[in-house]
C-alpha cells in the first residue's frame, strides 16, 4: 500500500482499555511502529493524548463500534485530525490477517488513505441529537403509560373516556386522582373537580358517576 501520511495512529477502543498503534517515518520507507495500551479513564485518555503528541502524530483513526469511542474523540479532537471508521468497511478491505492486529491494520489503512471518514457532527449538533432522541423516548413512554391507564379503566368498566375527550387534562387528572385515593365522589365534589372549559355537559358527567360503582 502506498503511504500518504507520515505520522498516524490507530486506536482499538474497548470499554476499559485502548490499544494504540503509531506508525511514523518517511513515506518511501517502511514505517516504525510502537504499540501501547491505555486506560479509558480521563487520566488514561490524557496520557494517550500526550503519548501521541510525543510522536508528533497528525492523524488518528478509530472504529465507530458502540459508544466507547465518544469520550476518546472528545479528548483528542482538539489536537489531532480524527477519522471515525466504519467497522464493516474496514473489515471488508482485503489484506487483514488476524484480529490480534486490528489496531495495526487500522493504522496501516489510515497511512495509505484507504479509510472512509464517517461524519461526526459538531458538539452542539450532537447534543441536540441526544436531547431529541431522549425526548422521543419519553413521549413514547408517556403514550404507553396512558394507553395502559385506558386499558385499566376499561377493564374496571370505568368509562371515563365516554364523557371526557382527554382524561389526562386538568379535570380528568383530578377525577383519576380521587378514584386512585378511593374517595367517594359526591356530585358537589365532582362539580368542583370539573374545569369550566370542559366541553362535556356536566349533567352527563354526573349521570356517569352516579352509575359508576367505584364513585358511588
Amino acid at each position: 500500500m502506498e503511504a500518504m501520511i507520515e505520522r498516524c495512529a490507530g486506536l482499538d477502543v474497548h470499554q476499559e482499555t485502548i490499544v494504540a498503534c503509531v506508525l511514523y517515518g518517511p513515506l518511501d520507507k517502511r514505517p516504525k511502529k510502537e504499540i501501547q495500551t491505555f486506560s479509558t479513564s480521563t487520566h488514561g485518555l490524557l496520557s494517550l493524548n500526550d503519548w501521541l503528541s510525543s510522536y508528533q502524530i497528525t492523524d488518528v483513526v478509530m472504529e465507530s463500534t458502540g459508544v466507547y469511542w465518544k469520550p476518546v474523540w472528545n479528548i483528542l479532537e482538539g489536537d489531532f485530525h480524527l477519522v471515525l471508521a466504519n467497522a464493516k468497511h474496514v473489515k471488508n478491505v482485503p489484506g487483514r490477517k488476524t484480529d490480534g492486529k486490528d489496531v495495526e491494520w487500522l493504522a496501516k489503512l489510515l497511512r495509505a488513505g484507504l479509510i472512509e471518514h464517517k461524519f461526526v457532527p459538531p458538539e452542539d449538533i450532537s447534543d441536540l441529537r441526544d436531547l431529541t432522541r431522549y425526548r422521543k423516548k419519553l413521549i413514547h413512554t408517556r403514550t404507553s403509560e396512558r394507553n395502559r391507564i385506558h386499558k385499566i379503566l376499561q377493564d374496571a368498566n370505568i368509562k371515563l373516556t365516554s364523557v371526557l375527550s382527554d382524561i389526562f387534562g386538568v379535570s380528568g387528572r383530578c377525577i383519576l386522582e380521587a378514584l386512585m385515593n378511593g374517595e367517594k365522589i359526591e356530585i358537589q365534589h365532582l362539580r368542583q373537580m370539573v374545569n369550566g372549559r370542559v366541553k362535556a355537559d356536566i349533567k352527563m358527567i354526573e349521570k356517569f358517576f352516579i352509575k359508576c360503582p367505584i364513585a358511588s
